[in-house]
């Protein structure tokens, strides 16, 4: 995959000069011991941090490793006010952690008292108007400081992905799905660059590129990767024809952007101009890390984004769709899976799941458009969409919305794409998410999200909500488990 941030991460010490440097320079190697063992691109500065001067020494330190990060380690107590001015200058992602006492047996001139300068650090954090990330539990030994600062690495990824992004949009968002449409202020507010386009720009450049030279080589790529599911050969040349078009307005476009994702009208009139669904590009293009949200929904293209940089793995965009009749239920899921029957429900779309995603995908028409557009006719136009079932897997299913207001606010929650048979069209699957119905009324409907959810393939929630932290999100839910009510909830049972 490509589209995606390298993370290198700078860790620095830091000690009051009322300790033992010393104490603060070995905690410090004992970390990195562990890190290199893990393998993480981590590089050690030597500069320890003890007053505002060592600041200076340490960024220019920092900056000459082509670090991206920062790791602040207080070795011992810490000087609260250099070291959060370390942060402050930094300018990227930056985390605390500090150092638990390793023995016993030294707890005079070997105590570094970092769990009270932990304290001390959050405070001056506070005055400068900083958002680190800060652990779960920020004191450790040396090997448990390592795992926080593989976490920080995979939340970093998407802070840095976010803040390098560029969403390029064709058509205007559908009125048929006013949900698509939100405001794009706070996409400007966590540093995303956005450029909206006509589809007339979109037809023009696809026209252009009409008898391209690379077209049989995607094509045949194509081919290759349908395999058996490829049933309209002859029609791939329209899509590859389609795809150069993308990858060309990319390159041409990305500017001063690092990273690019797209947000693309898709229907009615895409079908009767070009001639084909896009749902199989976009699948391709969510494999190499480059969602394509469709319906021109630009915060549901950013979603997939952020899951692809958690879980380094494709993602997808599915309807929040449909219940799973009963009698399916009891006949597959209940003695199989821990779920109840309101725990599961369907996702679905046309066909935009990546085919390494999913089981024995085929090249079909999209059935939903085709009754609109060709109802008395062979599908023609509405072709071009990947459909079979989604491959079980852990999944995460995650969006990040902008308000009617201009807020941001956020769900995560983590679930399974259940090996059972669907029985239906399109790309598809069952999804089991504990407390899913409570979780739909109060946080789906209750905070006016749409149907469009973010699905990515791994259990990478805990990722997410301390990413969405640092890019100043405050409103973040997830599925409540049962003994934890929603602000909204009815205390009172039903009467049925």
């Amino acid at each position: 995959m490509n589209n995606i941030p390298e993370i290198k991460v700078a860790l620095t010490a830091v000690s009051r000069d009322c300790f033992p440097v010393e104490l603060s320079q070995k905690r410090r190697r004992a970390v990195m011991k562990f890190a290199e063992e893990m393998k993480m691109s981590v590089v050690e500065i030597e500069t320890t941090v003890e007053n505002e001067d060592d600041v200076l020494i340490a960024l220019g330190e920092i900056e000459a490793s082509g670090a991206n990060t920062l790791c602040i380690f207080l070795g011992n107590f810490g000087p609260e006010g250099p070291e959060t001015l370390l942060a402050q200058k930094f300018g990227g992602p930056v985390m605390f952690a500090a150092a638990a006492e390793e023995t016993g047996e030294d707890l005079i001139g070997g105590r570094g008292d970092a769990y009270c300068g932990m304290l001390n650090a959050s405070y001056n954090v506070g005055l400068r108007n900083l958002n680190p990330y800060i652990p779960e539990s920020p004191v450790g030994t040396a090997v448990e400081v390592a795992h926080m600062i593989y976490d920080f690495i995979e939340i970093s990824r998407v802070i840095k992905g976010v803040k390098g992004l560029k969403i390029i949009s064709f058509g205007p968002r559908p009125h048929d799905f006013l949900a698509c449409n939100a405001p794009i202020k706070p996409l400007f507010d966590l540093g995303i660059e956005i450029q909206e386009n006509s589809e007339l720009d979109l037809y023009a450049s696809y026209n252009d590129h009409a008898g391209d030279p690379r077209i049989a080589d995607v094509t045949a790529d194509m081919a290759n990767e349908l395999g058996k599911g490829n049933t309209y050969p002859d029609f791939l040349k329209k899509l590859a024809q389609y795809e150069l078009t993308l990858e060309d307005w990319m390159d041409n476009n990305i500017g001063a952007s690092e990273h690019v994702v797209f947000a693309n009208k898709c229907w009615p009139a895409f079908q009767t101009q070009f001639g084909f669904v896009p749902c199989f590009v976009n699948s391709r293009f969510s494999t190499r890390g480059i969602p394509i949200s469709c319906e021109a929904d630009i915060y549901g293209a950013l979603s997939e984004y952020m899951l692809t940089l958690a879980t380094l793995k494709p993602s997808t965009l599915l309807d929040i769709n449909n219940t799973v009749p009963k009698d399916m239920y009891e006949e597959h899921i209940n003695s199989k899976y821990h779920y109840s029957n309101t725990d599961v429900f369907m996702g679905f779309h046309c066909g935009n799941t990546p085919s390494c995603l999913m089981k024995d995908p085929e090249m079909k028409y999209q059935l939903i458009m085709r009754r609109l557009l060709e109802p008395d006719s062979e599908p023609n136009i509405s072709r071009g969409t990947l459909e079979g079932r989604i491959a079980p897997n852990p999944i995460t299913m995650f969006r990040l919305q902008g308000t009617a207001d201009c807020n941001l606010r956020s769900y995560v929650a983590e679930g399974e794409v259940l090996d059972v048979d669907p029985r239906s069209f399109g790309g598809i699957g069952i999804i089991g998410i504990s407390e899913m119905e409570r979780f739909y009324r109060h946080v789906l409907i209750q905070k006016r999200f749409p149907h469009h959810a973010g699905i990515g393939f791994a259990h990478k929630g805990r990722i997410l909500f301390e990413a969405l932290k640092m890019l100043g999100v405050s409103d973040i839910a997830f599925n409540h488990p049962k003994n934890l009510m929603y602000e909204t909830e009815n205390p009172f049972n039903t009467n049925f």
